[in-house]
């Protein structure tokens, strides 16, 4: 059974990765994931689809996938997920195997192993369990949405049509035996700089040029430590100005500047602290840039959350299944704490505590990205032991 597993799985990878969906755009992959469930006898009651895609202004196509089954042994209910979408650089891929790894066939594509492994492992384990009718407790299996984008799939899924579970995986990047415990927080910033227009070579002094004061904004960041890596005393964080746009010509001093910032932190107060740098160092130069006529800018700054921050014990529940499950199949257990955000921050921090496991995937979002099958396989096993304590 268990060649005849991993092999289904590798194919199942490779024709996951080759369907398209980035964010908001995963109708064609959910709804083959939806076919493959019903080929393998899922209840047509069992599979559901949420509306998360409708809310807020960053409609989708689709909603989160869930398939919620009852158990045929005892226990509490447990819950493999993974996110669907993929980042624009994957869109057109052609995965290829050469060797032990699958990467794209152009060079200038990514290969969406980031998430379309994490489908493969979370469906893979699926599947088995229907075609081979493999006793286990209860269970859901949850695909999401919008995770590159903002993890909006699970910050505003249904949770409540996950069937209260007490035990939940959540299948990323890395390698099979890495179990993210905890993840940072991030909050992301929309900054807009007003000026005041004027000609360049006629009357300069009669403008208030908006890249002036963004410049020295983030040049204060900069020499201040608020802006890269931040270290204060036993406090840690980023922050980053990551887009600026505006300006028309050389001539015209620049009336407008729009940029876009974050800042992350694993403790959410002096995440706090960072935002509030970002906001007094924009304030301060729009205040200290006047022109002859005593005229200033002014700056309007709009933020949000995307993620908080969480921190799973050593000894929740859902941890200590991940371990033994990786050591059963032959992997040592590292555990790691992401800088960067993961489905599993909502659902924490949303009352589900979740482990995040790795399969295989390797320098995501880039053109050099690749899945390594050795330990996507090994994902396989560890999924479908978590799922039904067996292989």
């Amino acid at each position: 059974m268990k060649a005849a597993f991993l092999k289904d799985a590798e194919s199942l990878v490779l024709k996951l990765m080759a369907i398209p969906g980035v964010s908001g755009r995963e109708n064609k992959v959910m709804e083959y994931i939806a076919g493959q469930l019903h080929k393998a006898g899922a209840p047509k009651s069992a599979v559901q689809f949420d509306n998360v895609h409708r809310r807020g202004e960053k409609n989708g196509e689709v909603g989160n996938l869930i398939l919620r089954l009852p158990g045929t042994l005892p226990g509490k209910r447990r819950l493999l997920m993974a996110h669907v979408d993929t980042v624009p650089i994957c869109e057109g891929t052609r995965p290829v195997r050469r060797g032990r790894y699958i990467v794209p066939a152009d060079k200038n594509t990514g290969l969406g192993a980031d998430n379309r492994a994490g489908t493969a492992v979370v469906l893979s384990a699926a599947l088995e369990i229907l075609r081979r009718d493999i006793p286990h407790p209860p269970l859901t299996f949850f695909w999401t949405v919008q995770e590159e984008i903002g993890l909006r799939g699970s910050r505003f899924g249904r949770l409540g049509l996950l069937g209260n579970p007490r035990l939940a995986f959540n299948y990323d990047g890395g390698p099979a035996s890495k179990l993210t415990v905890a993840a940072t927080g991030g909050y992301r910033m929309d900054i807009r700089v007003i000026g005041r227009a004027s000609h360049a070579g006629v009357s300069p002094e009669l403008g208030v040029s908006a890249i002036t004061i963004a410049s020295l904004a983030i040049a204060q960041l900069h020499r201040e430590g608020w802006h890269g890596l931040i270290e204060k005393g036993d406090r840690t964080g980023t922050s980053n100005v990551g887009v600026i746009r505006g300006g028309q010509a050389t001539n015209v001093v620049t009336e407008e500047v729009f940029l876009r910032a974050e800042a992350r932190s694993h403790n959410s107060t002096f995440r706090r602290r960072i935002i509030r740098a970002i906001e007094q160092a924009f304030q301060k130069a729009a205040r200290s840039v006047r022109s002859a006529e005593g005229l200033r800018g002014e700056v309007q700054i709009d933020g949000q959350l995307d993620y908080e921050s969480f921190r799973l014990r050593n000894d929740e529940p859902c941890v200590l299944a991940a371990e033994e499950a990786v050591s059963e199949c032959g992997g040592t257990p590292v555990h790691a704490v992401g800088n960067g955000g993961l489905d599993a921050n909502w659902m924490t921090v949303r009352g589900i505590p979740t482990v995040t496991l790795g399969c295989g995937q390797e320098n995501v979002h880039t053109t050099s990205e690749r899945l390594d099958l050795n330990e996507f396989r090994r994902a396989c096993r560890i999924a479908l032991r978590l799922a039904t304590g067996s292989e």
